[in-house]
């Protein structure tokens, strides 16, 4: 039985937002979005609050959750694992696939995220230039791209041969790369990557959630 209700998607135009609507886009799920513009603060209104605890974008709240009851769910990588769970899709049966993928996931959510938004932040947002952090979030940013690079030279996606929830989550963030003051020559193989999973129509639509 398909999805009847829409998911709710609360979202914004971040890397971490769009993970989750190129995943809704990828399971062919009916969704709605809603926008909560962060540069505005909407995160931390009270409504927002009963969904997400952390004040932090994606979150969702799904009509046919577990049991047939509604659930709502925060986090990008919690919410990528769940709609893997409720479609059967992008995420492998066999234990030994499935923590190849869970490794992969977690190496985005603890490093890939949190250092590359710290590169963001200051290579472009800073309101003043801190040459320290320049240097350490770009060099960690560049360490992480080798290990990426490294790893598509022995495989085609992150989990191995097939496009797995590894893909979706680390995608959006590489697609800032010039905020990163990445170089695609110095990584080949993450360049392959890179072009291919953005060619999937799924995530051309997703990456532009919100509109």
């Amino acid at each position: 039985m398909g999805q009847r209700e829409p998911i709710q998607l609360y979202t914004w135009g971040t890397p971490n937002g769009r993970k989750v609507s190129i995943m809704l886009e990828e399971c062919g799920l009916p969704y709605e979005v809603h926008s909560v513009d962060i540069l505005k603060d909407e995160q931390f209104g009270p409504a927002f609050l009963k969904i997400s605890p952390n004040n932090k974008i994606p979150a969702i709240i799904d009509p046919a959750g577990p049991g047939g009851e509604p659930l709502s769910l925060f986090e990008s990588g919690a919410i990528l694992f769940y709609l893997a769970e409720k479609t059967g899709r992008f995420m492998p049966v066999t234990p030994r696939s499935r923590f190849e993928v869970m490794q992969w996931l977690m190496w985005q959510m603890g490093g890939i995220g949190p250092f590359l938004g710290q590169a963001h932040h200051f290579r472009k947002f800073a309101k003043e230039e801190i040459p320290y952090a320049i240097e350490r979030y770009s060099n960690e940013a560049k360490r992480l791209y080798s290990v990426l690079d490294q790893r598509l030279a022995e495989t085609d996606y992150l989990a191995g041969r097939d496009y797995t929830i590894a893909d979706i989550a680390t995608y959006p963030w590489i697609a800032r790369w010039e905020w990163q003051g990445i170089d695609w020559a110095d990584y080949p193989n993450a360049r392959r990557w890179f072009e291919v999973v953005g060619t999937r129509p799924a995530v051309v639509q997703g990456m532009a959630v919100p509109d």
